[in-house]
């Protein structure tokens, strides 16, 4: 089995939606759907697993057990290159923008997927992607502080670390909806999910 990935230039951030419909148009020669951009030639240079398919987009294709290396790098290069990326094995789109407070904060998923700056709203898709063969999502600052979170019967463990000061707090939220919020307030430096939630400290 392989691993694909597709990078084009979109002027403004996009939706997974958006993202999957321009994937099947561009996959069947619709290249009209979105325009040329220069930053995809540069893309296919940098990365030696990527070929131009169209001066409007490049695909990443390698061995499954090869994923998670090459796909860090190809979000980053697309990023730098203006591109947006989209994972259509995880329905997942890596947009250029907005991102969050604290530079290289970095995002852990159960199914093996490292990121450095996620955009906000691939935090907020990414966090619905958990299952058996995706047990946990993690925003990880390293040295300062991370939030975690995994599901349990009735709802989903959530943790907050304060590494400075050594603690760890749990709690217990019922919806995805809580999770989410609670992941896209820390991301911009707002602990307003600690005031909302009852904690246990650890």
């Amino acid at each position: 089995m392989s691993f694909q990935l597709a990078v084009w230039h979109e002027p403004e951030p996009i939706t997974k939606e958006h993202a999957e419909g321009t994937f099947r148009a561009l996959r069947s020669g619709q290249t009209g759907t979105v325009a040329a951009h220069p930053g995809v030639g540069a893309f296919a240079e940098r990365l030696p697993e990527a070929r131009q398919i169209a001066p409007e987009y490049a695909l990443v294709t390698v061995e499954l057990e090869r994923s998670d290396e090459v796909a860090g790098a190809a979000f980053e290069a697309a990023r730098e290159c203006g591109l947006v990326c989209y994972d259509p094995q995880r329905h997942l789109v890596h947009n250029r923008e907005p991102l969050g407070a604290y530079p290289g904060m970095q995002m852990h998923t159960g199914d093996g997927m490292l990121l450095v700056d996620p955009d906000l709203q691939l935090v907020h898709d990414a966090l619905a992607t958990m299952s058996p063969q995706n047990p946990f999502t993690a925003l990880v600052v390293f040295g300062q502080h991370f939030i975690q979170t995994a599901p349990e019967p009735g709802g989903y463990e959530l943790e907050y670390k304060d590494s400075v000061r050594g603690v760890i707090y749990r709690t217990h939220v019922e919806d995805l909806k809580a999770v989410q919020e609670a992941f896209a307030e820390y991301a911009v430096d707002n602990r307003a999910f600690m005031e909302r939630h009852d904690w246990k400290r650890t």
